[in-house]
């Protein structure tokens, strides 16, 4: 039985028989971008080293650079504790995001408000953000 064999069981895939990928740089560990692979994408991905995804928009497999030349070439394939999202670590050669930039992540950023509360501090206790 193959590696994946004794995985498939532990993941989770949605109705739609797709599961998220994260792909993460494997040297800074930025988040390049957030993509969907379906059974036989992971398979591909297993079995050639280069990330294979999903297009939900065009319904069929897409590996990442055939087209861009922006190769992303798999160190390492995790998933999380619930089974239902993996995480791809890559080396990534030029940009990850169709846009043409480094990251899908460098579109935009939220605000996030002051919180009125710390997190616990080590002993269990909440620290206020009064007494900073």
């Amino acid at each position: 039985m193959s590696d994946i064999e004794t995985v498939l069981p532990q993941l989770r895939f949605n109705m739609d028989g797709l599961i998220p990928v994260i792909a993460q740089d494997a040297n800074t560990k930025e988040v390049l971008m957030l993509a969907w692979m379906n059974l036989q994408a992971l398979q591909q991905t297993v079995a050639t080293g280069r990330a294979t995804y999903w297009s939900r928009s065009r319904g069929e497999l897409w590996r990442k650079g055939d087209t861009s030349g922006h190769q992303q070439f798999v160190q390492d394939i995790s998933y999380d504790c619930d089974g239902d999202t993996i995480l791809l670590t890559v080396q990534q050669l030029g940009a990850a995001c169709h846009n043409g930039t480094r990251s899908c992540f460098e579109t935009g950023k939220i605000t996030v408000q002051a919180a009125s509360r710390q997190p616990a501090a080590a002993d269990g206790t909440e620290e206020s953000a009064e007494n900073d």
